[in-house]
């Protein structure tokens, strides 16, 4: 049988479209058998999207994508099959909002300088009761007409060197592969082809990766190209690391793929879910 595995999705507890419920219902519809809800920085999701996954027949593994500075760069480290319950996670990622809410002040009042006014207001409108992101600032310039969509409007602010862009520290990459592995998660690295490291830097982070711990990498997943899939399933097998894949879904129009459509991963590849005795009930 062959399977729908995505692990790597977000709701409307962080910066995705669908509540958890109607994420989950969605990739039903789309036929996904194994689904990870990953919100960015908080678990609030898990609960009732699993009780939904419950209802449609769909496996459902608890997951979170942890924002992490490495190097100067944010990179983002998913974890999958955690405990949502852990202290030390709950404690992290509950001052990771605290630090969240800081940055979209500083956000808003660079954007205001910039001449957009009430930024801060606009997108605490749209995100409701999830952490503020860069995704949300996004919407609500697209909204006002500041750029004719959420993806012109990464290009026109929010990036290094724009208005409305701030310099954020996160927590460490040892930080965030440690809070994942107490929780007994899996540490994956989300999306590497995204963090333009240039080579020595990529060997780098997996380097440093592997040795905190960190399990695998996204090497399948919607801001990876064909060759680059082809790339970091050569890097997993070099550092000995597994491969995972996701959709990184947010909702229709801020989404470079969909669910339920995902390539699968190379030949070469060991998947992360390969030990899963829930995946293999399910391949059965």
């Amino acid at each position: 049988m062959s399977l729908k595995i995505d692990l790597h999705c977000h709701s409307t507890i962080s910066d995705g479209m669908l509540a958890p419920e109607d994420l989950v219902a969605y990739a039903a519809r789309q036929g996904v058998n194994v689904l990870a809800l990953t919100d960015h920085d908080d678990v609030g999701g898990l609960k009732v999207a699993r009780q939904v996954a419950d209802e449609h027949g769909i496996t459902f593994i608890n997951g979170v994508e942890i924002s992490v500075t490495w190097k100067k760069r944010t990179l983002h480290i998913v974890g999958l099959k955690i405990n949502p319950d852990n202290k030390a996670l709950k404690s992290a990622l509950n001052q990771v909002h605290i630090d969240r809410d800081a940055r979209a002040r500083e956000m808003a009042e660079s954007l205001a300088k910039a001449g957009i006014p009430d930024a801060y207001e606009g997108a605490k409108a749209i995100a409701k009761q999830a952490i503020i992101t860069r995704v949300h600032f996004a919407r609500f310039l697209a909204e006002k007409g500041y750029a004719k969509d959420t993806k012109s409007v990464f290009k026109k602010y929010l990036v290094k060197g724009k208005p409305g862009y701030v310099n954020h520290q996160w927590m460490t990459l040892v930080q965030a592969v440690k809070l994942i592995l107490d929780s007994g998660g899996i540490p994956v690295i989300a999306h590497p082809g995204r963090y333009d490291l240039g080579i020595i830097n990529m060997l780098l982070l997996m380097h440093e990766f592997r040795s905190y711990g960190g399990v695998a990498i996204e090497v399948v997943t919607s801001s990876h190209t064909p060759p680059q899939y082809q790339q970091f399933a050569k890097l997993a097998h070099q550092f000995g690391l597994k491969s995972s894949q996701g959709s990184d879904y947010h909702g229709q129009g801020i989404s470079f793929m969909e669910m339920g459509y995902l390539p699968p991963l190379p030949a070469n590849c060991v998947p992360v879910w390969q030990d899963w005795p829930e995946v293999q009930v399910v391949a059965a």
